[in-house]
């Protein structure tokens, strides 16, 4: 369990980083195919519709195999319900026997599709990797040519051992074009930049004629007739050498061309004959298996033969037992029958005995209803007579608490007639003084007593100094009668 953890965690770090290196490898070719400033716009685009086909390629192959497995899910799924409900019948048997065929047949052809598949894409990418081999073959010596070239213009003393790898790697017409080049100043004669254009541009206008001269040399102010004569004798001999080193490089690729073709049908000839011995195996394994298969049905012919011999066998005695076990089933069904028919006789004596049962008791029943109904009757009409008494007393309550109310409202009547307050309006009573303010104003009476000096509930000031010097004579008097509101009259005997 925990080796086959590690694997599929194994499986999932190098899926994870393979789907990494993917992302970083389309990002690179996205950065070189979507440049539109780039040099090769024109070949990259070739490679940008031959990607877009095969997007859609694969979009519709995984839409494909995606549609075949959800029929191969819902099939197992169907058969799954099918399981929870089982029938012991052969029609259903025969039914899962379909189903499972029918399952079994679509994994297996999805199986094989896919193998199919895979073996092409084996097969491409074997292609593939071939072709890429070679180019970075012709890249490697390119570049071993380049810096062959570059050691060659660095040191003139390695001019012959370096001349002997280009003539052993390059075509001649290649060698005798970088031999030219080497030997007369570079790809501009000798001459710098600027003065080579200007001539470039003269002779280009005049198209090589030998009218140019006179313009070249208004352009060229520091070269004399010579020189210019001597570099346009160099710049035709640089052209002729510069077209035979492209029908050289012309011929080398067909060459390369052709031995590519030739490469290819070897190939081929030689997956013919793969596939013709693999033929061959495959009718020598067909035959064996013939062989295997028809010795196994004689095999399987004479294990029927026996078998068939075992099963009459096996049927004359299972007839044998068959016949005895039909004369114990023949005594057991009579002697069921005999116990049925007691069952039945003891039911209907039961049966009639519970109806008497049950008729006495409807009459006990009804008896004991009739009863209930007279006592209910009786008990009726005592409850009836109680209810009308109490009712009686209720309205002799009700009554007597009536005369009460009226002899109260009488009284308080009585009452209010006596207590009520006639006053006229007058409004200069506003500016009168009160009688009691006329009672304040008169002058004290002789006989009225002198004022009450209380002592102070709490000490200090002058309470104080008093208690220590002695209490007055007056604070022993009694206290003197307060004054209180008179009764009203109509108050007065209550």
């Amino acid at each position: 369990m925990k080796a086959e953890q590690a694997k599929k965690a194994e499986f999932v770090r190098t899926a994870e980083k393979l789907r990494t290196q993917l992302a970083n490898i389309e990002k690179d070719k996205n950065g070189h195919l979507y440049n539109r400033r780039s040099d090769s716009r024109v070949e990259y685009s070739i490679l940008e519709e031959l990607e877009h086909k095969m997007t859609v390629n694969r979009k519709t192959e995984k839409t494909k195999i995606l549609q075949q497995l959800s029929k191969i899910r819902n099939n197992v799924k169907k058969l799954q319900q099918q399981l929870k409900d089982v029938k012991h019948t052969s029609e259903f048997v025969d039914k899962l026997k379909e189903m499972m065929e029918e399952i079994e047949n679509a994994i297996n052809a999805f199986k094989e599709e896919q193998r199919q598949t895979y073996e092409q894409l084996l097969k491409d990418e074997k292609t593939a990797v071939n072709e890429l081999s070679v180019f970075e073959k012709k890249v490697e010596l390119w570049v071993l040519s380049s810096s062959t070239t570059e050691k060659v213009l660095k040191l003139p003393s390695a001019r012959i051992s370096v001349g002997k790898t280009l003539e052993n790697h390059l075509p001649e017409e290649v060698v005798e074009f970088e031999r030219f080049l080497q030997r007369t100043g570079g790809r501009q004669g000798g001459w710098d930049d600027y003065d080579h254009q200007n001539f470039l541009k003269v002779w280009t206008k005049h198209k090589g004629k030998l009218s140019y001269m006179d313009e070249a040399l208004e352009y060229l102010c520091g070269r004399t007739k010579e020189e210019v004569e001597q570099h346009d004798k160099w710049y035709r001999e640089y052209l002729i050498l510069q077209e035979r080193k492209k029908e050289s490089i012309k011929k080398w690729k067909e060459k390369q061309q052709q031995e590519k073709e030739g490469n290819l049908k070897k190939k081929e000839k030689s997956e013919r004959m793969l596939k013709k011995e693999w033929l061959q195996h495959e009718e020598a394994q067909k035959q064996k298996a013939e062989e295997e298969r028809k010795r196994q049905q004689a095999a399987i012919e004479a294990w029927k033969k026996q078998k068939a011999i075992a099963f009459a066998m096996e049927q004359a005695s299972q007839l044998k037992l068959e016949e005895e076990k039909e004369k114990k089933q023949l005594k057991e069904r009579q002697r069921q029958c005999h116990m049925k028919l007691l069952l039945e006789r003891y039911t209907l004596q039961k049966k009639e005995k519970e109806e008497l049962e049950k008729l006495e008791k409807e009459k006990r029943e009804e008896a004991e209803k009739e009863e209930r109904k007279r006592t209910a009757a009786a008990e009726i009409t005592k409850f009836q007579e109680r209810d009308l008494h109490k009712l009686q007393m209720k309205i002799q309550q009700k009554q007597v608490k009536e005369a009460e109310k009226q002899d109260k409202e009488q009284r308080l009547a009585k009452l209010r007639e006596k207590v009520h307050v006639r006053a006229a309006r007058d409004p200069s009573r506003l500016l009168q003084p009160t009688r009691g303010w006329e009672e304040r104003s008169k002058a004290p009476s002789p006989a009225a007593p002198p004022p009450l000096h209380l002592p102070r509930r709490y000490g200090g000031g002058r309470g104080a100094a008093g208690s220590r010097r002695g209490a007055s004579p007056l604070s022993a008097l009694p206290a003197a009668p307060r004054p209180r509101r008179a009764v009203p009259a109509w108050r007065r005997g209550l």
